[in-house]
């Protein structure tokens, strides 16, 4: 088979998210499986190029997985003659101007979310992306979840009947970094660099929620600074300025109500870290990172409130598991195969940065919403 090289221009790659799950699990795995075949013959090979701030790390970085281009100056990386592909793991503050330099270079375009900070700027890089004619991407890794692949089979096969409601709920204790060391980085907890618990999650919301049941038409927020002293990593106290809890109500299309709690002061009593539950008239279903389980109605038992007697019914030995069926990849992976795919072919890919925009209007709100403590509709979003 012969090699189509495609050159990724990755930075913020020497973050955790960048690096795990971005350059390890995604492109060094398509690379360790042969490339990416495309049935004429030939495979994508994904060639890194590394950038960021610092020359140490990335040094080391491609020492360690035998990559042969890093650089600090982004200029630099963009103009590489392999260069066709700007990839964006950066904190969110330096995103947009990134990407816009390199719309301006003529690279194709797939980025973190969320996209850019405001609405309007996310709209911004939309268009130049479509304006300049390049492919592009936002990342909408929770969609090729196992569980919520699952659940979107059972979805597709009329399981549920008339879908009613769903409710979500996500997050974990994060340490404030005196008694333990903490396992997010400390800006996630400072709203001037960006951090925040609705700007974290919504984005994420918007997308399994428009993916899944039906497009957000409103929401109603409320935020909370549980914890308002943390440790950072050098080990000196901060305030922490921005939300570290967020509790939802979206109204979809399809008169669908949908409620999710995030929440890194929530200590975990489910079988997984995020899970959703959606109730329907035909049968409901619990879905998580991995795993599905459903409740026909059929067989939904008769519980009889009776608060003088204990419970004896074990409900969660009711309801019954979802098979696999099939092999699941990593979802990052999945998902950029697909974008070097529309970016070689021109295969359909409509998880775009109109798509990314989307995320960062629902967060927009969403603030709004806490701030006035009032339900906020959500307009389509166009561009023009």
């Amino acid at each position: 088979m012969s090699r189509n090289v495609i050159g990724i221009v990755m930075n913020g790659v020497t973050g955790r998210m960048g690096y795990r799950q971005h350059l390890v699990r995604s492109l060094l795995a398509i690379r360790e499986q042969g490339g990416l075949p495309l049935g004429d013959g030939t495979v994508i090979w994904p060639e890194p190029i590394l950038v960021g701030r610092s020359a140490h790390k990335l040094k080391e970085l491609a020492d360690r997985h035998g990559l042969e281009h890093w650089t600090t100056d982004l200029g630099e990386a963009l103009a590489h003659p392999v260069a066709q592909i700007y990839f964006d793991a950066q904190v969110t503050q330096a995103r947009e101007q990134a990407i816009r330099t390199a719309i301006a270079a003529g690279k194709h375009i797939y980025t973190e979310k969320p996209t850019a900070e405001s609405l309007d700027a996310a709209l911004e890089l939309a268009r130049l992306a479509r304006a300049a004619g390049v492919c592009n991407g936002a990342v909408q890794d929770k969609l090729f979840l196992p569980g919520l692949l699952k659940l979107k089979r059972l979805i597709d096969s009329g399981f549920f009947g008339r879908i009613l409601s769903v409710r979500g709920e996500f997050g974990y204790w994060v340490f404030e970094g005196d008694w333990q060391s903490a396992q997010r980085p400390s800006w996630n907890y400072r709203a001037e660099d960006g951090g925040g618990m609705i700007l974290d999650m919504f984005p994420h919301w918007r997308y399994v929620l428009d993916g899944l049941f039906g497009e957000v038409r409103s929401v109603y927020a409320h935020t909370a600074t549980h914890i308002p002293e943390r440790v950072d990593e050098q080990g000196h106290g901060y305030a922490a300025t921005a939300d570290d809890a967020a509790y939802g109500f979206f109204e979809l299309e399809g008169g669908i109500t949908a409620q999710i709690n995030s929440s890194w002061a929530v200590r975990v009593d489910r079988d997984e870290l995020v899970e959703f539950q959606v109730d329907g008239t035909e049968g409901s279903a619990v879905a998580g990172l991995r795993n599905c389980r459903v409740q026909h109605r059929s067989q939904t038992p008769k519980p009889v409130w009776n608060p003088d007697l204990a419970v004896t019914e074990p409900f969660r030995d009711q309801w019954q598991q979802v098979p696999d069926n099939g092999a699941f990849d990593n979802g990052f992976k999945v998902q950029w195969e697909l974008f070097l795919k529309h970016v070689v072919t021109g295969s359909a890919y409509h998880l775009d940065l109109l798509e990314g925009a989307k995320g960062v209007q629902l967060a927009e709100l969403g603030l709004r919403s806490a701030r006035e403590g009032r339900r906020l509709d959500v307009p389509a979003l166009e561009l023009r």
